[in-house]
């Protein structure tokens, strides 16, 4: 006990001399700066907790979606085709949707060559009843018609549990609008008509 007083005394002594008070205080002092800027830091990272953020938001309950369902059914596409006079040439690319006795604008194609116009590389179609001017030949198709932006290249995304998921599909043919899926999809499959990522967590748009 004597001793540990003997100390106490010479700490005393030693803590008045000026230069060592010197030291103290500045000890003092940082060991204050650093406890006030450890906690702004605390403060600062709470916060950051309990700030909203939509991307993790949207990774934690799932990324919102429209949809669609699956449905194999008939249904027409349109073709454009520009007629003059009752006539019309378009491309060999296009030739095989256009048939005799198939509906356009007002009126009908009465016949589709099949032989190439020497002059224009093209096929003459003719037509009746039809005025002159950008016209739809209607076709009828049958399979999954599904929004052409939904498709991208050769794919389409589904609903897998509650998860994306690229489904590889054969396209029979689309129009500006529509694209028929003739294969890769099933009745009741449900088809994202949003913009995601394979595999990205989703949540059906109510």
């Amino acid at each position: 006990m004597e001793a540990l007083l003997e100390k106490f005394e010479q700490l005393k002594v030693w803590s008045k001399r000026p230069r060592n008070k010197k030291r103290i205080y500045a000890v003092l002092v940082l060991i204050v700066v650093l406890w006030v800027i450890g906690r702004f830091a605390m403060v600062a990272v709470e916060n950051r907790l309990f700030v909203f953020n939509p991307a993790r938001a949207a990774a934690d309950s799932g990324l919102i979606v429209e949809v669609m369902e699956a449905k194999n059914m008939s249904g027409v596409l349109t073709e454009p085709v520009t007629v003059k006079g009752n006539r019309a040439m378009v491309s060999g690319g296009r030739v095989g949707v256009l048939k005799p006795g198939q509906k356009i604008g007002d009126g009908v194609i009465v016949s589709v060559s099949r032989g190439i116009d020497l002059d224009t590389g093209m096929h003459t179609v003719r037509t009746r009843g039809v005025a002159d001017g950008l016209n739809y030949a209607e076709y009828e198709m049958h399979g999954f018609f599904v929004p052409a932006y939904a498709v991208i290249g050769s794919d389409v995304f589904v609903v897998d549990g509650d998860r994306a998921a690229r489904r590889h599909v054969k396209i029979a043919r689309t129009d500006a609008d529509t694209a028929v899926i003739t294969d890769g999809l099933h009745d009741g499959d449900v088809i994202i008509l949003s913009r995601v990522s394979d595999g990205v967590k989703v949540k059906i748009k109510k």
